[in-house]
């Protein structure tokens, strides 16, 4: 097969890549020469952690915003993997919202039994891609950091894998530069052991708000204030968290807020979100959006507009994760080993504008879950991806919001049943909010921790 594909990114859209690409080979066929390149020192994209903030061990901007005590906020059954089940992996059930550490576990296990990692070439970062119009070809350039050597390599597909929760959205609020407390972005917490016993302000609504002020609330802060832009979060939170409007300005270590409140804070965390930022590419090529569940200018949410043979994998906001990304991949796939074609420019257009119409009129989180799971059909659709009732997993996830809504607290220690091969998953020897022990070995240990103070803690109303 003559011609050569780019890979930028081996998180989990560019493993999925490279999974489909393997998948077609395994039944005998050809498969195109394929590059992958990854500027942090493993595969993993987000789920790698590091202790480092800022930049990493060669001067880069760090990529991962991982965390101590990060556990999995959907459950497992969907995300799950189509062709490699969680039981398959380990060899038994487990619960259903496993820590980072088993997650990563789980997203090797299908990788390490293929030969992606030959494809794949670490500690390099893509920093220019030119694109020539009469060949219909990109020129990327490449830093390899650990040689400390740039290099150039030519593709005739180029797939953007970077993901889009790296580069922090950081907003400015009078009086901030004279805080005297820890300031942050959620893109540099790296664990709330530091701020036990104090008073911490988050600013945005986001799922990282979310858990991070739980995540405090279980390893003993004092209080945690999350601060509003439009429309609150809702849980019913435990006294020591609650929501206010939003912050207008600071003065010392005082926090004041639109509804007239105010209230004197140790540390802030800004929970606002993150960039699409795509700094190696030119303007022409460089997608621009919000974060949504249909980014404009990309049909099938996969190829780009105005160069089809440009891909983005994984840049819609997720219910869906890991199967998503798969059922990407091998749409992306078929579609550039021909078997999948594609209208023209027009056409295109109109149905990128009825798939955003239709996002347009959602409203509720059932709503957006609908969506998804109407998008990712229509991928499959058209793939040789392994199938699974994908009703079954939407249900799992509306079932998943109704328990958070329930209690923020305790949504953690649900079970369900796997939608791939029917493995009913165990409670954890020990209820979310008492195990302060994310590790890959306390998570496989029998023994339950008792602390009735946390026990206490859970039960607040």
């Amino acid at each position: 097969m003559s011609f050569k594909v780019g890979i930028i990114g081996a998180g989990p859209s560019g493993l999925a890549m490279l999974r489909a690409f393997e998948s077609e080979q395994k039944k005998g066929n050809e498969i195109p020469e394929i590059k992958c390149f990854e500027k942090q020192d493993n595969w993993g994209g987000m789920w790698n952690y590091t202790w480092r903030t800022g930049v990493g061990k060669y001067g880069e901007p760090l990529h991962g915003s991982m965390y101590r005590y990060l556990w999995s906020n959907g459950p497992k059954e969907c995300l799950e993997f189509s062709d490699y089940t969680f039981s398959e992996h380990f060899g038994k059930p487990i619960s259903s919202y496993p820590p980072r550490e088993v997650l990563f576990d789980y997203i090797e296990g299908r990788i390490k039994q293929s030969n992606a990692r030959k494809y794949i070439k670490f500690n390099t970062v893509a920093r220019w891609v030119d694109y020539d119009e009469e060949s219909k070809t990109f020129r990327v350039i490449f830093d390899d950091l650990a040689n400390n050597r740039t290099f150039e390599e030519v593709f005739d597909y180029l797939i953007v894998a970077t993901g889009h929760f790296s580069t922090p959205n950081m907003p400015y609020f009078k009086g901030i530069d004279k805080f005297p407390g820890a300031v942050m972005h959620a893109h540099d917490f790296r664990g709330a052991d530091q701020f036990s016993g104090k008073d911490i302000l988050l600013v945005g609504s986001s799922y990282s708000a979310e858990d991070i002020g739980v995540q405090c609330y279980k390893h003993g802060v004092n209080s945690v204030t999350i601060s509003y832009r439009s429309n609150p979060i809702g849980c019913k939170w435990p006294e020591e968290i609650k929501e206010v409007a939003l912050l207008t300005h600071f003065e010392g270590d005082t926090a004041y807020f639109k509804d007239g409140s105010s209230k004197r804070f140790d540390a802030v965390v800004f929970c606002t979100g993150y960039q699409h930022k795509f700094p190696f590419l030119p303007d022409s090529l460089r997608l621009k959006t919000k974060n949504c569940l249909y980014p404009d200018k990309l049909y099938k949410g996969i190829i780009f507009n105005e160069a089809t043979n440009l891909l983005y994998l994984g840049m819609q906001d997720q219910y869906y994760t890991f199967n998503m990304f798969d059922a990407q991949a091998w749409f992306a796939r078929d579609y550039m080993l021909g078997r999948v074609a594609i209208p023209d420019k027009l056409e295109r257009e109109k149905d990128i504008k009825e798939w955003m119409d239709n996002e347009a009129r959602t409203v509720s989180g059932d709503d957006h879950i609908d969506f998804q799971t109407a998008y990712i059909k229509d991928l499959m659709n058209n793939t040789d991806y392994p199938d699974f009732n994908l009703d079954k997993v939407a249900d799992l996830f509306k079932s998943w919001l109704k328990d958070k809504e329930d209690n923020i607290l305790t949504y953690r220690d649900k079970v369900y049943q796997s939608v791939m091969d029917d493995v009913h998953a165990e409670k954890h020897h020990t209820p979310w909010i008492k195990e302060l022990d994310d590790s890959y070995e306390r998570f496989f240990e029998e023994e339950e921790v008792a602390d009735e103070a946390e026990i206490s803690r859970v039960n607040y109303y």
